[in-house]
């Protein structure tokens, strides 16, 4: 069995709150991506409540975003529509949830490969890449660059060279990147 996570594509951080033009421009690739997958799609959500700013995370990036319940926290529509589980919400970074779940999966299934799309690479996808490396170290992982895009196009890069340092296969369109 083949996973695909796909991290965070919520409003907030494709054209709300946190937008940029990157996060823009991968929506139909990773709509792509969902549709041409032959697996089983995840995905996360970033989730914050109304106390976001007392937060920790909050006062190191005072910019409330994905507030539960906001149309800024949901999933975009053109990604919403195609899952098929319901997304793990998660109050940080990473998810520790989603490791239990691809734990669950390959204890039952056997996962041959995680594949991880989604934003923001240097922050949410960097750190859902090392708690599945480290839930399921003999399981290949992959990030396809092509449908990710980071705070800014140099931390992208970056986030995607400290991943294949953690020998993660960074592929870009389908070639090694």
């Amino acid at each position: 069995m083949n996973v695909l996570v796909v991290v965070d594509m919520q409003n907030d951080f494709i054209d709300g709150a946190l937008g940029t033009a990157e996060a823009v421009s991968i929506v139909p690739l990773v709509v792509q991506k969902i549709r041409s997958f032959d697996g089983l799609v995840l995905a996360t959500m970033d989730t914050h409540n109304s106390d976001y700013r007392k937060t920790q995370e909050g006062r190191q990036l005072p910019v409330a975003h994905c507030i539960k319940g906001s149309d800024g926290w949901q999933i975009a529509e053109a990604i919403r529509t195609l899952l098929t589980e319901a997304p793990i919400e998660k109050p940080t970074f990473g998810s520790i949830r989603l490791g239990e779940r691809l734990l669950e999966l390959h204890q039952s299934c056997g996962i041959e490969e995680v594949t991880f799309v989604g934003l923001c690479t240097d922050i949410c996808v960097i750190s859902n890449v090392m708690i599945a490396k480290a839930f399921l170290p003999e399981v290949p992982i992959v990030v396809d660059a092509a449908c990710c895009a980071g705070v800014t196009p140099e931390s992208h890069k970056q986030a995607l060279e400290a991943m294949k340092m953690c020998q993660v296969r960074v592929i870009n369109d389908g070639k090694d990147a």
